[in-house]
């Protein structure tokens, strides 16, 4: 029987075990982390995120009952990063996250397009996003859908830079 991936909205009792997934997606990226407390703190801020007042929105990717992937959206700079100056007035996806055993199934692909849809569904001109270096395979994805590089919404945090990828959603049908 083939899979059927589907993208929902979080619901409550789903918090722990999205919590549970960031962290498991995320832990790929531990050793690049330049001591151990530095990835506990990320981690930490990983499942606190699930609970974050600011956040608009968290997608969920399913195969049925079981959870594969998420991703945050949020509305603006100030909402996703408590960063004004970045003048982003446009969505913002954070935290996208798949679980190990389900990558290379496009379940990334399908958060990243049900994100497009909501910033459409808001009217905005643009749906951003921020990365780092070492997600290679994500910038990648974020680059074959049509994310562009825009440097004047990077910064700086910890020992490298967040790269910020913005998607034109003028004269996108």
């Amino acid at each position: 029987m083939e899979s059927v991936i589907t993208i929902d909205t979080l619901k409550e009792h789903e918090k722990d075990i999205v919590r549970q997934l960031l962290v498991e997606s995320y832990s790929q990226f531990k050793s690049s982390y330049m001591n151990v407390q530095d990835w506990l703190d990320y981690a930490k801020d990983l499942k606190e995120s699930v609970d974050n007042p600011a956040v608009d929105k968290i997608l969920v990717a399913r195969d049925g009952e079981t959870l594969l992937g998420t991703l945050q959206l949020f509305t603006n700079s100030n909402a996703a990063y408590g960063r004004p100056e970045l003048e982003i007035h446009s969505p913002i996806i954070r935290m996208l996250a798949v679980s190990p055993n389900a990558r290379g199934k496009g379940i990334a692909q399908a958060l990243l397009k049900e994100s497009i849809h909501y910033a459409r569904e808001k009217n905005s001109k643009h749906v951003y996003l921020h990365t780092s270096d070492k997600m290679t395979s994500a910038i990648r994805l974020y680059e074959w859908l049509g994310f562009k590089r825009d440097t004047s919404k990077e910064f700086k945090k910890l020992n490298f830079i967040v790269k910020c990828y913005r998607y034109d959603l003028l004269g996108d049908n």
